[in-house]
């Protein structure tokens, strides 16, 4: 594995090595040691998660704040997204920055989204499937989202039809939160 881009504070673009030839590929898509060494914050991850997306299906930005705040290692196995995280660390000099960048199934990108990130995705193919791994569980108690299209943070989605869950279009705006207690 190989870290291409320190991204805002602390996210990371990372690409495997991959081995192909006629049969297909091989590569390993985490190992702990090549994450010790690379990332400065203790963490263990305990679930995967996948999900599978319609084109134009937009997820987030989602977040879990407080003692069930998640690390995520995001990656897609079939198709192609549009993947964002945005910085909601008060103290980080990157606060309320956002970072996008295309994962797909064929450049084999992963990207590290440390605690304290809100994250979502469009799905820019039919039948995207997103994995990630997070180093803490779900708890709907201490889940928490920004509106996808808030102005303050004006994130350059795709310019395409978009589909969000009810919940997703009911998220409330940036500076309808209160950041310093998220964490």
């Amino acid at each position: 594995m190989e870290l291409l881009e320190k991204v805002l504070t602390d996210a990371l673009v990372l690409k495997p090595k991959i081995f192909e030839d006629e049969r297909g590929y091989f590569y390993e898509s985490f190992n702990k040691r090549f994450f010790d060494s690379i990332v400065t914050t203790n963490f263990d991850f305990v679930q995967d998660n996948q999900s599978y997306s319609s084109k134009g299906t937009l997820r987030g930005l989602h977040f879990q704040s407080g003692k069930a705040a998640q690390s995520k290692l995001v990656r897609v196995i079939r198709g192609a997204a549009y993947d964002v995280a945005v910085d909601l660390r008060p103290d980080s000099p990157t606060f309320k920055q956002w970072y996008g960048i295309i994962l797909s199934s064929q450049n084999h990108l992963q990207f590290f989204i440390p605690r304290g990130f809100a994250h979502g995705f469009v799905a820019l193919e039919e039948n995207t499937i997103f994995q990630y791994k997070v180093d803490n569980h779900y708890s709907s108690k201490h889940d928490g989202g920004i509106i996808w299209n808030d102005d303050e943070l004006n994130i350059d989605w795709p310019r395409m039809k978009l589909a969000l869950s009810e919940k997703d279009k009911r998220l409330p705006k940036l500076n309808e939160l209160n950041i310093k207690n998220l964490w």
